[in-house]
């Protein structure tokens, strides 16, 4: 005699024994509850595609899997009416039905307008499903269980958000890092493109110390900063710096200044403008050079250009600003004849005196004058200035160097 084959229900309400079922007081709604409740799913689902442009928009794979979910609510309802007083995950139930891709799939709004037309559905037919005199009774269920499936959901999309947030917040770090320490390439692109970073034509890097505290506030402090200023960001606190990419801008000091508010006390600096996030290793790297040697020019703006920093970075050893005094003042300089170099170095050696460095040139104080502002036309940096004059000495004492070097 073969032994009947043991089938494992397809439902939670089928696991229950028949006296529970027995035992509970309203027994023919609860029985009328299951056998209507995949009716009640297909009638969800019509209206759903019947009112709902974004699900008959949708590919048939997601289409069945908010089915899915829409039976999974009903089934789950079910058994909610069958022991209320039993503690449920009813997020569990219902959303753990789809993948969690889902939640990339539709948005929140969507979801809501897909569970309010399946309560809605299940509201009209009440009257049908509930025994005689259990009308309240149920309808009054069905507002308690609409308000756990709505807590329910919003509580799937806040992890969804939070898991979201966090793999977006180690993406943006990796980009972060990688352009300070001048690693970055196509992977940092692509990374950053994925962040919403739509590769804009000027970049920068703003550096400067974080504040104490939660860095996720001061991150989002930046965030809302750049907003207001309408350029784009990529940041992170990166040990005790504030690291900012900001792209969209060709004014460095101008963006430096929308977003000094969520640094700490001390200098900001702000490297130079470059072509895109590939070659804002050369910003970064001008800017860390500026905050290190910012503490030599006590008198420094904040936020202040690295390229404002030029000497003190020189005589703290950094090679690019060296390199950069040399190339874009002295060799210019150098080629526009020796009677500027000369005029140039008389005229600083002389305590700035337009007399003197005329006496020593033998020379009238208007060609001294005239030579000057050649000076300025050629370099950008007027010699009659505290701040410029102190670059150009620098300048000079580093192309006669190299000079000097080259010819060993």
């Amino acid at each position: 005699m073969s032994q009947p084959e043991s089938t494992p229900p397809d439902h939670p309400a089928e696991q229950q024994p028949p006296e529970a079922a027995a035992a509970h007081p309203h027994t023919a709604t609860l029985k009328r509850l299951e056998r209507s409740s995949g009716r009640l799913a297909a009638n969800a689902i019509a209206r759903m595609d019947e009112t709902l442009p974004w699900y008959r928009a949708m590919p048939p794979e997601n289409r069945s899997w908010i089915g899915l979910v829409a039976q999974a609510g009903i089934a789950a309802f079910t058994e909610w009416f069958r022991q209320p007083d039993a503690p449920q995950a009813i997020s569990t139930d219902v959303f753990g039905t789809a993948p969690r891709e889902l939640t990339r799939a539709i948005t929140l709004r969507q979801t809501v307008e897909m569970v309010r037309t399946t309560i809605e559905v299940m509201e009209t037919a009440i009257d049908e499903v509930a025994a005689p005199g259990d009308e309240s009774v149920l309808r009054e269920a069905l507002l308690v269980y609409a308000r756990e499936i709505a807590f329910a959901t919003a509580q799937v999309y806040a992890q969804a958000a939070e898991a979201r947030g966090a793999w977006d917040a180690r993406l943006e770090s990796l980009v972060v890092n990688a352009v300070l320490s001048g690693e970055a390439d196509e992977g940092a692109v692509s990374r950053a493109a994925a962040l919403g970073w739509n590769s804009p034509e000027h970049v920068c890097v703003i550096l400067g110390t974080a504040p104490d505290g939660d860095s996720e506030l001061t991150v989002e402090a930046i965030r809302r900063a750049s907003r207001q200023a309408k350029v784009q960001v990529l940041t992170g606190v990166l040990g005790n710096r504030l690291v900012v990419i900001a792209g969209g801008s060709d004014n460095p000091l101008h963006v430096a200044k929308a977003l000094i508010g969520p640094y700490a006390a001390g200098p900001v600096v702000a490297g130079p403008v470059v072509a895109d996030l590939l070659a804002a290793t050369r910003s970064a790297q001008a800017a860390a050079a500026g905050l290190k040697a910012c503490a030599a020019w006590q008198d420094a703006p904040r936020p202040v250009l690295a390229d404002d920093l030029l000497p003190e970075r020189a005589m703290a050893g950094d090679p690019a600003a060296r390199d950069q005094l040399v190339e874009e003042i002295y060799r210019p300089l150098e080629e526009a004849g020796s009677a500027l170099l000369e005029t140039l170095s008389v005229y600083l050696e002389q305590a700035s005196s337009l007399e003197g460095a005329a006496r020593m040139l033998f020379v009238h104080p208007n060609t001294v004058r005239y030579r000057l502002r050649r000076v300025t036309d050629v370099t950008g940096w007027s010699p009659s200035d505290v701040r410029s004059a102190f670059t150009l000495r620098i300048a000079l004492i580093l192309g006669r160097l190299a000079d000097a070097e080259a010819q060993l």
